[in-house]
């Protein structure tokens, strides 16, 4: 379809590249935090499942700034954290590791100085399989996990800002975030699509349960998932509040728009900020640039074979 298909698709991916950020999702961050004003006060920042890394951006440019102007108190640090490779980025410092691991939140706390952190996203998402119950769920343990290593290393009054998907068990999750948070929102940015079951669970004011001990070893939900059990109704069932962020000014995230935006700039292709770092089909796009996919001849092969009998029987 030609490599500007995608710029008029997708409006947010264009103004990814033109601007600088690694991914499209730069936006949802930049959205939440118009909203809610999440870096106010920050400067020691975790991103959680941070490849490729636009969330990073997102950190070290705002929080930078509020630095350089003299708004942040204290030096500005930021720590990224994601199992795969991810392109260095100035101002962030990154860390390889697991974040169901308590070593993991060691070596965050270690580069904060043995100080807890202000401020901890997340904006990891599994693999998709297309069936929602399952794709809900493991997200949903995804989110969890998160949520466990954040009892490590937030400090009380922190905020915690993850991706969740919305399904019909998403009042146990609720449950669980309202136990350690006492202001839980769900929000929905302005460049997540409609189409999507996607929101973010914007956490304020980090508060856990007196006499509560972070323990890696021991999830927040059973193991046994039981859909009786997990499925909260009546009383006890949890409702926290829904937000739109944004305005009908903004781009809508499902429109198709003209490569022409603006009558008087000329469309530009702008590649990828960032290329992927080792991905998995990186050899199956080497083998194909050179042309050193096997090939099957099986009607060439098949002629062979029976012209062969016919000799013989010649």
């Amino acid at each position: 379809m030609g490599r500007s298909s995608k710029d008029k698709r997708d409006i947010y991916y264009r103004l990814a590249k033109e601007e600088g950020w690694r991914a499209r999702s730069a936006f949802k961050l930049l959205q939440l935090d118009h909203e809610f004003n999440l870096f106010t006060g920050v400067n020691r920042a975790v991103d959680l499942c941070a490849a490729p890394g636009s969330w990073s951006q997102v950190l070290s440019r705002k929080l930078r700034a509020q630095e350089e102007k003299g708004d942040a108190g204290e030096e500005v640090k930021i720590v990224a954290v994601d199992l795969q490779a991810m392109a260095p980025l100035p101002g962030v410092t990154q860390i390889q590791g697991d974040i169901t691991k308590v070593s993991t939140a060691q070596e965050i706390i270690r580069h904060f100085e043995g100080q807890p952190a202000d401020l901890v996203v997340c904006d990891g998402a599994p693999d998709v399989t297309g069936l929602h119950d399952v794709d809900e769920y493991i997200q949903a343990q995804l989110l969890l996990a998160a949520l466990n290593i954040t009892t490590h290393v937030l400090k009380p009054g922190g905020t915690f800002v993850a991706k969740i998907f919305r399904g019909k068990d998403v009042t146990l999750l609720y449950s669980q975030l309202k136990i350690f948070f006492s202001g839980v929102t769900c929000a929905k940015p302005r460049s997540s699509r409609n189409s999507s079951i996607e929101a973010f669970v914007v956490c304020q004011n980090y508060s856990p349960p007196d006499g509560y001990v972070p323990n890696m070893s021991n999830p927040l939900l059973d193991h046994s998932y039981d859909v009786d059990f997990n499925q909260l109704e009546g009383p006890n069932r949890v409702i926290v509040p829904f937000l739109a962020c944004g305005d009908l000014s903004a781009f809508d995230s499902d429109r198709t728009y003209p490569l022409q935006l603006d009558a008087g700039k000329q469309y530009q292709y702008t590649p990828p900020t960032q290329p992927p770092i080792r991905p998995p089909y990186q050899q199956a796009c080497h083998l194909r640039k050179n042309n050193l996919l096997s090939r099957e001849d099986a009607p060439s092969n098949q002629s062979q074979e029976e012209a062969e009998p016919a000799a013989e029987s010649t």
